[in-house]
């Protein structure tokens, strides 16, 4: 990446030769040129939010910054890149969406998530600690720059603007103002299930910004749940990139004798998996932000469901599933199973056979499939 202050070398996290997709955009460089070529001040408290794999944050190092990430992966990647660049990691401040913010703020760039709730949330949170001389800048590319994009920064800071569009990119100049009149942050999000859902009919989610479909029950899960293996007395189970948890929590309810591990690298995830499970269940559980299944021992998993994410931000990729797919074959004991729910045209059963060596059809519907893959022994 060429930036005014040097070329930076930068990889997403984890790191993969087949991964052709780039650690920044359009929207990291033009940001960081209009902060070259504008002379914008970068002292005091500078604040990065959302940074995608670390690139604003390593091109600034040296002003010391600090940055806030709903992604494990993305904060990895930022120590990764950090390292490449020959930054010290310690002039970095790395928080997450779930830490207290600064409590001031001079210099605040945005990163413009996919998630407009997460933006929602996060200005929220941010804005005590903004004054009316803050610098605040969004940058996205222009497809995720919206009307209600800016409302946000409006609603919550204060008067907001855009620049032209630059490479499909913009970027958002907002002028806080102090004493603006905003309504309390309405997440986290609670809602109740459908009553036809099976262990979790009728019981309440918890949902923190950021979450897929945080706000209703969306279809590919409610499929999911009607299709869940039965209860099969004492066992560990994992519920593998879990967003809200419902899946799990479902396990639980069915099965008080199961140990359910939550697992995702979203930190707005696993806390509402937290949330859900604390209002619904009160067995064994573990809740850990983590790389897919980093840490869990070979061998050691009954049972996993997973429905994998086919994005990646804006691009799709299937890079994630077979990583989730890979690393579930590893935690698992033999004799144990993978459930999976996926889109139809996705085509997760050809992966799982060259697995798993098989791949059963447990349910579908026009869109949905539920697949069962079997770790047949310690060697496949």
């Amino acid at each position: 990446m060429t930036t005014p202050w040097g070329d930076y070398e930068l990889a997403r996290f984890p790191e993969d030769p087949r991964d052709r997709l780039r650690a920044w955009d359009a929207a990291d460089t033009y940001l960081l040129g209009h902060l070259a070529e504008s002379g914008t001040p970068l002292t005091g408290s500078v604040v990065i939010v959302g940074d995608r794999w670390g690139a604003l944050t390593t091109a600034l190092s040296d002003r010391r910054p600090t940055q806030i990430t709903d992604s494990l992966l993305a904060r990895e990647a930022t120590r990764a890149n950090l390292a490449r660049a020959g930054a010290e990691e310690s002039a970095v401040r790395l928080l997450t969406t779930q830490d207290p913010p600064p409590e001031r703020i001079d210099v605040l760039l945005v990163r413009v998530p996919k998630s407009l709730a997460l933006l929602e949330d996060q200005l929220h949170r941010l804005a005590p600690g903004v004054h009316e001389g803050t610098v605040v800048i969004g940058t996205g590319m222009v497809k995720e720059i919206h009307t209600s994009t800016l409302h946000l920064f409006e609603r919550i800071l204060g008067p907001t603007r855009t620049s032209l569009a630059e490479k499909k990119a913009r970027l958002i100049f907002c002028t806080p103002l102090q004493g603006i009149a905003r309504k309390a942050n309405p997440w986290p999000y609670s809602y109740v299930l459908p009553d036809d859902i099976g262990p979790v009919s009728g019981r309440t989610v918890v949902n923190h910004a950021g979450v897929f479909c945080a706000d209703r029950l969306d279809v590919g899960t409610r499929f999911f749940l009607g299709h869940l293996p039965r209860s099969r007395g004492v066992e560990r189970v994992v519920d593998l990139g879990c967003g809200n948890g419902v899946v799990g929590t479902a396990m639980a309810l069915a099965n008080p004798e199961a140990e359910v591990l939550f697992a995702d690298e979203s930190y707005q995830a696993v806390a509402s998996a937290e949330a859900t499970y604390r209002a619904n269940a009160d067995g064994s559980a573990e809740f850990r932000v983590a790389d897919g299944l980093d840490g869990v021992p070979s061998g050691s998993v009954d049972l996993v469901l997973n429905n994998p994410p086919f994005h990646s931000h804006q691009a799709m990729t299937d890079m994630t599933a077979w990583r989730m797919f890979s690393d579930s074959r590893r935690a698992l004991r033999p004799g144990g199973e993978l459930w999976v729910i996926g889109n139809r045209h996705l085509g997760y059963h050809l992966k799982l056979r060259r697995l798993f060596g098989n791949s059963e059809l447990v349910a579908g519907d026009a869109k949905f499939v539920v697949l069962r893959a079997v770790k047949k022994d310690a060697d496949r």
